[in-house]
């Protein structure tokens, strides 16, 4: 497990869980489904099965490092990867990667996201062991794909190909990723049964992806493989606050990931969720006898059914008469909207901001 290292991706903000994920409190900090802990810190403790502590990094933006250094205390201030302007996930990868190769050049690298949710730990720790021993065997990059349990708009998704020697085992070859598609051909690939969709969690060897980046993104791989002598130094934050005004922004899975060869999936059913909206969560909490989801212990529903209601543990609410809702209060902000129409929510966001 030595050479297991984690970098999870804590610099989102999550604008779709308005109004409890903001830009100074986005939701990877929150304990979106009432346990104790936020989605950060279970991510975090997930990790541990297949990582030590002090080879799980954190890449964040750097006005939520207090906010990581307080609810991960365990880690020192090292293992904060700070971003100083978001460039999407290709900067953030090659920055972690980079680093961790400087400190052990045999590492294997688990890429997350830290906002997701995973329902059966012990599935995701088996099914990462799979991916890590992919990764080492073949020197190749690994993707996690998740059995689709609808036909989805709001995932991309990941087309496989069925085994040389005929063989069922979990491991396949990518033929090729797809960006989110619309309903009907997302129904075609549900009904295809080649088709996962794209967790977004990675695995590969240092050694793998820093290939991949010369290959595939050869002026990120310059401008990170120059910090080789000042990673872990006190010159480091300089170097990351130059270098990341000139990258690109790119995302991991268009840059790369899209344009290698040697990649491989994982088909992965362990109870994930990306939580990248409100009727995400829905799918993934206990609900009441008439369908309602509810975290928040004053909250008070009649002749109301499939909501789903989240308010603060003080909060005292009473909610009659709703049906497929969505019901959240944070910080004297209140929200009602249709579970139908969660995608307008973005557009809610906008609106208050342009009216201050």
């Amino acid at each position: 497990m030595k050479n297991n290292y984690c970098i999870l991706m804590a610099g989102g903000i999550g604008s779709r869980f308005w109004p409890m994920s903001t830009e100074e409190y986005p939701k990877q900090f929150h304990d979106v489904l009432g346990l104790g802990r936020t989605l950060l810190q279970l991510s975090f403790d997930r990790m541990l099965l297949v990582c030590p502590k002090e080879n799980i990094y954190i890449v964040t933006n750097s006005d939520y490092t207090d906010l990581v250094a307080e609810q991960l205390p365990e880690i020192s201030r090292n293992q904060i990867l700070q971003e100083p302007s978001r460039k999407n996930t290709a900067p953030c990868v090659a920055y972690a990667s980079y680093k961790i190769k400087k400190i052990n050049p045999n590492a294997t690298l688990i890429v997350a996201p830290s906002d997701h949710i995973v329902m059966s730990e012990t599935r995701f720790k088996n099914t990462l062991e799979i991916a890590i021993s992919q990764s080492i065997k073949e020197q190749c990059l690994v993707t996690l794909g998740i059995k689709p349990s609808r036909p989805d708009t709001g995932y991309g998704y990941i087309q496989f190909l069925d085994n040389k020697d005929g063989t069922l085992n979990e491991v396949r070859d990518v033929k090729m990723f797809t960006e989110k598609p619309n309903l009907e051909l997302a129904q075609q690939f549900i009904d295809s049964g080649d088709f996962y969709w794209n967790s977004g969690i990675f695995i590969w060897s240092a050694d793998a992806i820093i290939d991949a980046f010369s290959k595939f993104l050869p002026s990120l791989h310059e401008a990170f493989n120059e910090g080789m002598n000042v990673y872990n130094t006190d010159l480091e934050a300089e170097f990351i606050e130059h270098t990341y005004a000139e990258c690109k922004n790119i995302s991991i899975d268009y840059g790369i990931m899209e344009k290698a060869k040697n990649v491989y999936v994982v088909l992965s059913d362990f109870g994930w969720s990306d939580l990248g909206t409100w009727g995400a969560l829905y799918t993934h909490i206990d609900k009441d006898e008439n369908q309602n989801a509810v975290i928040g212990k004053k909250a008070h529903l009649y002749d109301s059914k499939e909501c789903v209601v989240r308010l603060p543990k003080d909060k005292l609410a009473v909610i009659q008469g709703l049906e497929d809702y969505i019901v959240v209060e944070e910080k004297g902000v209140l929200l009602i909207c249709k579970k139908s129409e969660e995608q307008r929510i973005k557009q809610f966001v906008n609106d208050v901001k342009l009216k201050g």
